[in-house]
């Protein structure tokens, strides 16, 4: 065999070396993407069969209702300050709230911390309830979503940005959506960075202070760090949504 035909034969092998061993590499490479991709499963309604059996059905909790004749009257202040007109909890108190009331002074003062970062920054509703949505679909907290997406609605956030979330898909792929902006867009980026990675990225963070300013910013966090409180307590003493509700946020498929 000629030196020229050696070479080729050379060639040849290492082709048919690399080329498989190139392609491990490449699957190997692209796993983690493949990874990320999460398959979701609708939960359907609540029903009594599936509410645990330390759960109170008065307040669909692990503890009771608080008896406000029975508290002091700093504690009876702190209570009156979430049941009473205008609160939403005129009724009495349900979910998070009637769990909060077993430390009055606590609920008081979450319930300023509530007016601030809900109602009383420059960001309308619309976008409140869209950072809300994010912060529980990146916990999977099917209480916060079922009782919230009626709200974005109302607020008048649009369904496909609601399902973008819901969904959690990749903003970088979407197609053009109704409502979807640079604003919604960064803000749903930065929920998801500050829940569920390590930190928020340096090119997320400029571009949020840029837009929203230190005192914004600080503000959107609080509201992410509320809710995220808002579901510690509803995980702690385990609160159900009310029987024959429908279960909003579809869960990830393990």
């Amino acid at each position: 065999m000629t030196l020229q035909g050696n070479e080729r034969l050379l060639t040849t092998i290492k082709v048919q070396f690399l080329l498989p061993l190139l392609c491990i590499v490449l699957l190997a490479i692209s796993a983690p993407i493949y990874a990320q991709q999460r398959e979701y499963r609708q939960q359907g309604f609540q029903t009594s069969d599936i509410i645990p059996d330390d759960i109170i059905l008065e307040t669909m909790a692990r503890l009771p209702q608080v008896n406000r004749e029975a508290l002091d009257d700093v504690c009876r202040k702190a209570y009156d300050t979430f049941v009473r007109p205008g609160t939403g909890y005129e009724n009495g108190p349900r979910g998070p709230v009637a769990m909060w009331l077993h430390s009055p002074v606590l609920a008081e003062a979450i319930f300023d911390v509530r007016q601030r970062v809900r109602y009383g920054t420059t960001k309308d509703q619309r976008l409140t309830e869209l950072i809300i949505l994010s912060t529980a679909r990146e916990i999977d907290h099917q209480y916060e979503w079922s009782a919230h997406e009626s709200l974005a609605q109302a607020a008048g956030l649009e369904q496909e940005i609601i399902e973008v979330i819901k969904y959690r898909r990749d903003l970088a792929e979407l197609p053009a959506t109704a409502g979807l902006g640079a604003t919604e867009r960064l803000l749903i980026q930065f929920t998801r960075e500050l829940v569920s990675e390590e930190k928020v990225s340096s090119d997320t963070y400029m571009q949020a202070i840029e837009q929203f300013g230190s005192e914004g910013l600080m503000d959107i966090v609080g509201l992410i760090g509320y809710n995220n409180f808002v579901a510690m307590t509803l995980k702690a003493f385990d609160v159900q949504r009310p029987i024959g509700t429908e279960l909003l946020l579809p869960m990830p498929v393990e």
